[in-house]
């Protein structure tokens, strides 16, 4: 039995998703999670087969909980779902240790397909992300800005980009205010930038926020 715990901050999604396992014999629904805190609580504590994971949270970044669940579990699968479509951010978690990334518009089949595979140890990978993949080694000369941050100044930059104030992004990542300060001067300088609002159009330019 594929014991599956799902993240998402839309009941709607989550019931939905615990609607579709129960029709399943070889899968089963053990709990979700409606934030990145109550989901990494849950995850250490439970025995699970693999966490189905939203990108967008609203306390902790997505790529802070598979970072957190990587270190703390590495076997244990992570699958991401998202109303991103397949572009550098799916490559970023892909590299950040997720075990696939799927959208939430993808059919039920595929979203139990991409289960079962992750649960074997396997990547599922997407006809969509297999071209992004494929594109980033024959180009690497070509990567995006945001391509040369570190996962955690990613996290800063998506929250920065998403118009949370610095105070705020510490209480949520658990830092202080000057080292969320230091990360966004770093921020600014790799991608070139003089200001939020820059970093703002860029991330929805890039289809890196919601």
């Amino acid at each position: 039995m594929i014991r599956v715990f799902v993240v998402d901050d839309h009941e709607v999604v989550r019931e939905g998703i615990k609607n579709l396992l129960h029709l399943e014999r070889d899968v089963q629904w053990v709990g979700d999670a409606a934030n990145g805190r109550q989901a990494i609580k849950f995850i250490l504590e439970h025995d699970l087969d693999v966490v189905l994971l939203d990108v967008t949270l609203p306390d902790l970044d997505g790529l802070e909980v598979l970072t957190r669940v990587r270190q703390e579990k590495p076997s244990l699968p992570v699958l991401m779902f998202t109303m991103h479509e397949a572009d550098a951010l799916a490559l970023r978690y892909l590299k950040a240790g997720a075990s696939g990334y799927i959208t939430k518009g993808t059919s039920s089949r595929v979203l139990l397909d991409a289960l079962r595979t992750v649960v074997t140890g396997e990547k599922y990978i997407t006809p969509e992300i297999g071209k992004l993949l494929l594109r980033e080694w024959s180009s690497i000369q070509d990567r995006p800005l945001h391509a040369s941050l570190s996962n955690r100044e990613f996290s800063v930059f998506r929250l920065l980009a998403s118009g949370k104030p610095v105070g705020e992004i510490a209480d949520e990542l658990c830092l202080s205010i000057p080292t969320i300060s230091t990360y966004r001067r770093r921020i600014l300088l790799k991608l070139g930038m003089k200001n939020n609002a820059e970093l703002i159009g860029y991330a929805i330019r890039n289809n890196l926020i919601q």
